[in-house]
């Protein structure tokens, strides 16, 4: 356990268990975890140990929120470990190439996107809140593959935060999936990234493990909540959080470009 006190510690948990209600619902929970570990660490720990952490804790979330919603939603559990699978390629990739870039370049493109899906979903309220009844076109198929899967998880490896809700939209879009369907498939996608990450944080030793197992059990409890929130509100509810987490993802992107 890294050296911090039982309020710390205490607050951390706090923060894992809405993290993980938020990643279940709409994605986007490392909004929340990620600077909490940032904060509550002790001061010059390097970033690689919230980094590591922050995975080794919001994988166990990810995949009791899959649980729950394969038990009782629609998911197509071969097609999201298609797209996992390739997700995970991609964001192998995108770690080794921002391992020699700077992603700051990037988030004013990444931030005008996210303003750009807000306001679309502000203008089509039916967005995500009924599914298409006819048989998805294998060509659609290929395109959740090739970008729900490669592209969002080279975005995932390149820069990160708001990766469960890029999937959501995603898969909304292209396959005509309801938000609650669309958010169930994402978990079961985001896992398959999760665990490529936590591989390779692991085997550089930078994660807290006890600090990671004790924070997990919140995270756990927050994503199976969540889950079954989505599930019982509806589509309508889960549109809600989508919007507020994104324009969220907006507000911190700006802040960390332009304040901090």
């Amino acid at each position: 356990m890294p050296d911090i006190s039982l309020t710390v510690t205490a607050a951390l948990c706090l923060a894992s268990l809405v993290a993980g209600w938020i990643d279940a619902v709409v994605g986007g929970g490392g909004l929340l975890l990620l600077p909490a570990l940032l904060l509550g660490l002790p001061s010059g720990t390097p970033a690689a140990y919230a980094l590591g952490t922050n995975k080794a804790v919001a994988i166990v979330g990810t995949a009791g929120a899959a649980v729950t919603y394969a038990r009782k939603a629609p998911v197509d559990v071969r097609l999201a470990v298609r797209i996992g699978l390739a997700a995970l390629a991609g964001s192998t990739a995108g770690a080794f190439v921002a391992a020699g870039m700077s992603t700051e370049v990037l988030k004013p493109v990444v931030m005008v996107v996210l303003l750009g899906v807000g306001t679309f979903v502000i203008l089509r309220p039916a967005f995500g809140t009924a599914p298409s009844t006819a048989p998805v076109p294998p060509r659609r198929v290929l395109a959740a593959i090739g970008l729900a899967g490669l592209g969002i998880g080279f975005y995932d490896g390149l820069i990160g935060p708001g990766t469960g809700t890029f999937l959501v939209l995603a898969l909304t879009a292209l396959l005509h999936f309801d938000l609650v369907t669309a958010s169930a498939t994402a978990k079961i996608v985001n896992c398959c990234t999760n665990a490529g990450a936590l591989a390779t944080f692991a085997w550089k030793g930078t994660v807290h493990w006890q600090l990671a197992a004790l924070m997990a059990v919140f995270n756990l409890a927050g994503g199976t909540i969540g889950a079954h929130t989505a599930l019982k509100k509806g589509s309508g509810f889960v549109r809600v959080v989508l919007l507020t987490v994104v324009f969220a993802l907006v507000a911190n992107m700006a802040y960390q470009q332009w304040v901090a």
